[in-house]
């Protein structure tokens, strides 16, 4: 078994994946493509295309998605916080232990493969792997153990001091000191990654860089020119272009260090889009008769939920605020004072769907929203998923999860300045030496590129990968 293990890897290609959170189609492929010089060189040999996220789309669960190639529902996991159990008040962070699937680097470790992983989001708590590990953005600070093996933090804070998971804090007024920040960041892990590219044997390289979504959030109305809140001639109108083309740079130093046998797979998770407001979902449940207070609730005095009394013997649903809506509805039996009988769940869910969907915006005009049932858009549905997953206004509108709005609409965040929502689509773009070519691909999921670096490596796809191999 050693040996064969052996001469398959001398059989197989390397690929590096460049992981690029929130990475854009529309501003790679078209608006800023000639800027971009390494990645036009790359496209221009390449298979690309747009690359479908999951729902939600979001950061985590998309990357788990991703290098699994399973749904959200059978990882069972539905965002950054997800339910711990039927409680109304106790939920959990999705760390890197709430991962039970394999990840592509697992698979190639039991087959005798070298892996170097750096940045991947839900990758702390640290898990052994046959390689280096260096984890993403959820990592507490530098003082915990980010690295595998415990020695290579010794190496890493060598080569970077002042190692940064991520920003201190994207949703800010302060934008000179967010672009300080994120530069200095994307600084940092790219001399890390070159390091670790060229003094480290692999097989599989994989980094995911967080600062495009950073920088997404916190400046996309500077150049959105449809944005409410687009100033013409505003300081910051070019910086995401300037920064997308800083990483291009970065990016074509990569591909210099790399042989003309290794495939490159350029990928991100979702898009971005400009945040039209937000809808507030539990203001407008409350004023809809299906969410009760015990308080008293004071107009213009914006409360988050959770510091709310909430009366659950008279509450049918509540919600939840972020990129996306998630909806709960209170459940007899299942629920600890639920009052929706089970006989009735699916009556209760459809009418409060219609009901949701037909929330206009301040104008009075139709939105676009779109409900998503969890058992009806997942293989399987583990752990405690939401009743429903909202993307109010096609992700153009964000859940806004406070009360005491004059409306059911806002136009500012309630958890901090944040211009852009994230956009169904991110993209991927397919670099096979072996079959260089220049060919949009339609139809692209995120679950497919799992099943493709495989592929790629020469290695047997599982079997209960939901994903297919992205090629000609």
């Amino acid at each position: 078994m050693h040996l064969f293990n052996i001469l398959r890897r001398v059989r197989s290609r390397k690929v590096l994946v460049i992981g690029l959170d929130c990475f854009t189609p529309e501003l790679v492929f078209h608006c800023w493509k000639k800027d971009l010089a390494n990645l036009e060189n790359l496209i221009e040999n390449s298979l690309w295309g747009e690359l479908k996220s999951t729902i939600p789309a979001i950061t985590v669960p998309a990357w788990t998605s991703m290098i699994t190639s399973k749904d959200p529902g059978v990882l069972g996991i539905y965002g950054f916080r997800n339910r711990f159990d039927y409680s109304y008040d106790k939920l959990c962070i999705a760390m890197g232990d709430a991962v039970k699937e394999k990840r592509v680097w697992n698979i190639l470790s039991d087959r005798g493969f070298q892996s170097i992983i750096l940045g991947v989001p839900q990758t702390y708590p640290i898990r052994p792997l046959k390689g280096y590990i260096v984890s993403g953005f959820l990592t507490p600070n530098v003082d915990c153990d980010f690295t595998y093996p415990s020695t290579f933090k010794k190496e890493v804070l060598h080569k970077v001091p002042d190692y940064a998971f991520d920003v201190k804090d994207f949703r800010t007024d302060n934008k000179d000191q967010l672009l300080k920040e994120i530069y200095e960041m994307t600084e940092k892990h790219f001399f890390l990654i070159e390091h670790v590219l060229e003094s480290k044997s692999w097989d599989f390289f994989m980094f995911v860089e967080i600062g495009i979504d950073r920088i997404h959030h916190g400046l996309w109305h500077c150049h959105d020119l449809k944005h409410l809140k687009y100033e013409p001639g505003n300081p910051y109108e070019n910086a995401i272009h300037d920064y997308y083309v800083e990483v291009d740079k970065y990016i074509g130093k990569l591909l210099s260090k790399v042989d003309d046998k290794t495939a490159v797979l350029v990928v991100s998770d979702h898009g971005a889009k400009r945040m039209d407001g937000g809808i507030c979902v539990n203001q407008w449940l409350w004023q809809n008769g299906y969410l009760v207070f015990e308080d008293d609730i004071k107009i213009d005095n914006i409360t988050p939920f959770d510091d709310l009394k909430v009366d659950w013997n008279r509450t049918r649903a509540w919600g939840s605020g972020g990129y996306y809506g998630r909806i709960f509805l209170n459940v007899k039996d299942r629920e600890s004072q639920g009052i929706i009988p089970i006989s009735e769940y699916h009556k209760v869910r459809d009418e409060l769907a219609e009901e949701l969907q037909l929330i206009p915006d301040h104008k009075g005009r139709d939105i676009g929203t779109r409900i998503f049932f969890p058992d009806r858009v997942y293989k399987k549905v583990n752990n405690i998923a939401p009743d429903m997953i909202v993307y109010f206004g096609d992700l153009y509108w964000r859940s806004v999860g406070s009360v005491g709005y004059k409306n059911w609409y806002t136009f500012e965040n309630d958890i901090g300045p944040d211009s852009c929502n994230h956009a169904e689509n991110g993209l991927f773009i397919l670099y096979d030496p072996q079959k260089k070519y220049s060919w949009k691909y339609e139809g692209a999921h995120v679950m497919d590129i799992a099943p493709t670096i495989l592929h790629l490596m020469g290695q047997r796809v599982p079997g209960d990968m939901q994903g297919k191999v992205i090629k000609e």
